[in-house]
């Protein structure tokens, strides 16, 4: 008699997760603006090992959107800023999406990036976060690099330029560890790959670091840098 009390507690389960699922679902639709629906979705009754539930959420809502919706980022923000739980929830759902962004249609991609740009704008999401990302040409693929031009598009416009770089630069040592798989330093040819691709989507004020770099490099000759667009980067010049 074992057996079949073990499976109704997991289809009990099942059906929970799934009304839970609707809930969030339906405070979120259902608000005028995000103060409300911050409000509705911090009086859900949710119980220890939820929480990534409700987050993960909020960035499906957002995803599914045709176009992105500032009022998603402003949930998100709310709910980091109320309690550091959702913030760490947010940073967890941040290296899933990435990791399987692949598996994401292009405009959800954007949405996703939109999201996560608003949260490490708005210091609702720590930037260690970054850490899951390894810019060279073998680790990333087509949809990751979309994904990232929008992603630092969107911080360089909040913040300003000079201010993106010098968060990306950060004596912090969390922030500075994390953001080290942005500037690749294992070879010229990631390097290159880098610095190729941060010009193309307008960034190349970011990699003077990499190209002093390769200017001291035993065949400066050999950099190939590129001083436009490069084709091979995937950058997305059509996704913005």
């Amino acid at each position: 008699s074992g057996a079949p009390a073990t499976q109704m507690i997991h289809d009990l389960t099942e059906t929970e997760m799934i009304n839970l699922r609707r809930t969030i679902y339906l405070a979120i639709m259902s608000s005028l603006s995000f103060e409300e629906a911050a409000h509705k979705l911090l009086k859900i009754e949710i119980r220890p090992g939820e929480e990534q539930e409700l987050c993960n959420m909020v960035i499906e809502c957002c995803s599914q959107e045709r176009t992105y919706k500032t009022f998603f980022g402003l949930i998100g923000e709310r709910l980091c800023k109320v309690n550091r739980a959702w913030a760490k929830g947010f940073s967890q759902a941040f290296g899933s999406c990435y990791e399987n962004i692949h598996r994401y249609e292009t405009n959800h991609i954007r949405n996703i990036a939109h999201f996560s740009a608003h949260l490490l704008a708005s210091d609702a999401l720590k930037w260690s976060a970054l850490g899951v990302v390894v810019l060279t040409e073998e680790t990333t693929s087509s949809s990751s690099r979309i994904f990232l031009k929008i992603l630092l598009q969107d911080l360089a416009e909040s913040l300003g330029l000079k201010a993106l770089n010098d968060r990306l630069k950060s004596t912090d040592q969390d922030i500075s560890d994390a953001v080290k798989g942005l500037f690749p330093s294992d070879s010229a040819k990631s390097i290159r790959f880098a610095i190729n691709y941060y010009t193309s989507i307008g960034l190349g004020a970011i990699t003077e670091e990499m190209r002093e770099w390769l200017k001291s490099a035993p065949n400066p000759t050999a950099a190939g840098i590129d001083s436009g667009s490069e084709s091979d980067t995937d950058s997305g010049s059509s996704s913005s």
